[in-house]
């Protein structure tokens, strides 16, 4: 199964998505209404709704809350980029300008409260306490993984143990409440339900580390973003932790001394140890582990098309280059 095929089994599905989030995100207020246009024509792959979709078909979903539900993910997620573009003074994403840059660091802040606060509006309409707690649950512990980032920044010493404590919570998370709410919404047994949750955990993390590799790899054409970021931004991600575990004492001072500086004025020599040290393939076997843990997850499931598709995704997750 291709990548496009996946697409094309929930293709209608994302359609009433798109339309409900333009419906959803209309305002009174005209700054709303131009940020969120901005941000929703900007693209993205749109991949956490469409996992959710591929969830709850793969467990025979008939009803219409598959909408509602993948509409929210994408604001939830919306709404993390925009806060995440402040934090980070970020000026690019996919390729564009960001909305803080734009628009200024209290209008993205802002806008960002209100895709959450519509988010949480919609995820009512649903009228299931369990859907409730796991989104509320999950925001919450992507906030956590927000500070617990901003903690780390500019740490030279942060474990591979760390790292990932963050990029679970940080970005994983809603991977895991995507997919585990296809289970929800179809009743499904806990087993089945659990199943879906950490196919999502374990997908949000090999996608999350393969991001961070191609930091290191790509260009501002092929990521929408500036190689060397996460760098410049005091980011120790595992590509570095697994350098600096391999370089000489020489190569290690350079490394901790462009984490605690930010400094990204070196990056030639920066990415020469990366590549030499084998730190990328080494943090790609990271992710291939996680990304066979999500398709082993699976094996619960009953064989279908949708259960094909989320398990052609976590195998692609690994091998992309944007």
């Amino acid at each position: 199964m291709t990548l496009d095929d996946c697409r094309a089994l929930v293709a209608s599905e994302m359609g009433r998505v798109d339309t409900f989030l333009t419906e959803r995100l209309a305002s009174d207020v005209v700054l709303i209404n131009q940020l969120s246009s901005y941000i929703i024509a900007s693209g993205g792959k749109r991949l956490r709704p469409q996992l959710l979709l591929l969830a709850s078909g793969a467990c025979g979903y008939e009803g219409h809350h598959q909408i509602t539900l993948a509409t929210v993910i994408e604001l939830i997620h919306t709404a993390t980029l925009l806060h995440d573009d402040v934090v980070d003074a970020s000026e690019l994403r996919r390729g564009n300008d960001t909305a803080n840059s734009l628009w200024g660091n209290e209008a993205a802040v802002l806008v960002g409260d209100f895709l959450y606060s519509r988010a949480f509006e919609m995820m009512v309409e649903v009228d299931s306490m369990r859907v409730m707690n796991i989104l509320a649950s999950t925001t919450n512990r992507i906030a956590e993984g927000e500070v617990m980032q901003l903690m780390n920044v500019r740490d030279p010493d942060l474990t591979e143990k760390r790292y990932l404590e963050v990029i679970q919570a940080k970005t994983a998370k809603l991977f895991e409440a995507a997919t585990e709410l296809g289970g929800v919404l179809t009743h499904q047994s806990d087993e089945i339900c659990q199943a879906l949750a950490q196919y999502g955990m374990h997908l949000g993390t090999a996608f999350q580390i393969v991001d961070d590799v191609l930091d290191y790899q790509s260009d501002e054409a092929t990521m929408g973003k500036n190689a060397g970021d996460d760098l410049a931004e005091g980011k120790t991600t595992l590509p570095l932790i697994h350098a600096m575990e391999s370089a000489n004492d020489q190569q290690r001072k350079l490394l901790r001394q462009a984490i605690t500086d930010a400094d990204v004025s070196q990056m030639d020599e920066i990415l020469s140890i990366i590549e030499s040290t084998g730190a990328l393939e080494k943090s790609l076997n990271t992710a291939r582990d996680a990304a066979n843990n999500a398709v082993q997850a699976l094996q619960v499931l009953p064989s279908s098309s949708h259960r094909d598709a989320l398990q052609t995704i976590a195998l692609y997750s690994v091998d992309r280059n944007h």
